[in-house]
């Protein structure tokens, strides 16, 4: 009897993405324990972008369980994905790009144009996720935006990539067809002083779609295994610690890689590329399919109900833990700790302030922003998403559809 309608919704994989999102924030934060950590554990720390990497993985699995047997080369079946697709990712995404944007109107903080002349231009190209193309452009607005680019990608052509593995039984020909074509991309535009569109190979490989495009079909290969078996979630066997353990050594060996010219990880060298693209991506699918056929300790810490929140709320703190609302608290933080040794002057006292450690202010960061994602995704993205699930957008709702996700 097949199991598949009961893994529509697996609270384990949501309590990754909580993993993953924490893991992108360590990496982009590691800084803060200099003063504490010897430099290896420092370097190892500050390779923890591979949270990005489980994201890519995991959507490739999700989308392919859900849609693989069922999508249909229709305009009703392809409004009504990209209706849920829209429903899913947009709202959050743009209402948020645009506190970025007004915040820059105030601030004038020069990461969220990076000399871009139009401030409202650069706006549409962040809602329309085409600056995810242009090197130069990659880290404005929401910084790490740049997935979702990435992201909307593979949700486009997801589709015909199951129409080709069906009909032509051509599925590992396509990544390969795929990252051709962004080879082929920068070879043509790498002379082209266009902001960096496909300029490099390492912005190629590193942050489009065409260059990680394996890392989803992994997670594709995953979901055709998977969708044949009976998953009980009795199976003794050690996939999920064994691609858990085999996950860090790819961060490790990352973290190993000598730091181009100019560049701040290990993931820039071609060995830390190779490794993150190609080698990750194998551990992380081996560590969720022992999610789903296993049961462990892990796994009972994953789907654990405030877990399972953190995880559906880690859409939001991944898009604000970097940006506008963390520099406010950091600056807030600063201030707060002058206010106190101001007052520790008066009093004639020698104390130590709450906030004179930046790990420790980073670990207030870190909990400050985990509520407001909450707050955010209980009243904001949730209402939203079902809004727009059950509007006519794009396709007239019906109660009841076989397209789910």
């Amino acid at each position: 009897m097949s199991q598949k309608p009961a893994l529509n919704y697996i609270p384990a994989l949501t309590g990754v993405r909580a993993l993953a999102a924490y893991l992108v924030f360590i990496s982009h934060y590691s800084y803060a324990f200099d003063e504490n950590f010897p430099h290896a554990v420092q370097c190892f720390l500050g390779e923890f972008h591979i949270g990005v990497t489980i994201f890519f993985v995991l959507s490739g699995f999700l989308i392919a369980f859900r849609y693989f047997d069922t999508f249909q080369l229709t305009g009703d079946w392809f409004r009504q994905y990209f209706k849920n697709r829209v429903a899913r990712i947009y709202p959050m995404y743009f209402l948020l790009t645009l506190a970025a944007f007004i915040s820059y109107y105030f601030t004038k903080d020069p990461k969220t144009t990076n000399g871009f002349g139009s401030p409202i231009g650069l706006f549409f190209m962040h809602i329309t996720f085409v600056r995810g193309f242009f090197d130069q452009l990659n880290f404005t607005g929401i910084a790490q935006g740049w997935s979702l680019t990435v992201e909307e990608c593979f949700y486009f052509t997801a589709p015909f990539a199951f129409y080709i593995a069906q009909k032509y039984r051509k599925f590992y020909i396509q990544p390969v067809v795929i990252t051709l074509i962004g080879v082929t991309l920068v070879l043509i535009f790498r002379n082209v002083n266009w902001y960096g569109f496909f300029g490099n190979f390492s912005f190629m490989f590193l942050y489009t779609f065409l260059g990680r495009c394996f890392e989803f079909y992994v997670g594709i290969q995953l979901a055709l295994i998977v969708r044949k078996k009976e998953l009980t979630g009795q199976a003794k066997s050690w996939y999920t610690y064994l691609g858990f353990a085999l996950i860090f050594v790819c961060v490790w060996i990352i973290s190993l890689m000598p730091i181009p010219e100019g560049k701040i990880a290990g993931l820039y060298h071609p060995g830390g590329i190779f490794t993150n693209n190609y080698l990750l991506p194998i551990a992380i699918a081996l560590f969720f399919y022992g999610l789903l056929t296993e049961t462990t300790i892990l796994k009972k810490i994953l789907s654990n109900k405030f877990v399972e929140l953190l995880g559906k709320s880690s859409y939001i703190f991944y898009l604000i833990h970097l940006g506008w609302m963390y520099d406010l608290l950091h600056k807030n933080f600063n201030k707060w700790n002058d206010d106190i040794f101001e007052l520790y002057d008066k009093w004639g006292k020698d104390w130590n302030s709450p906030f004179q450690y930046d790990w420790l202010n980073v670990v207030y960061a870190f909990i400050i922003l985990n509520a407001v994602s909450i707050l955010l995704f209980r009243w904001i993205e949730e209402p939203m998403n079902h809004y727009i699930r059950k509007s006519n957008f794009l396709i007239k709702y019906k109660q009841k559809t076989t397209i789910s996700g």
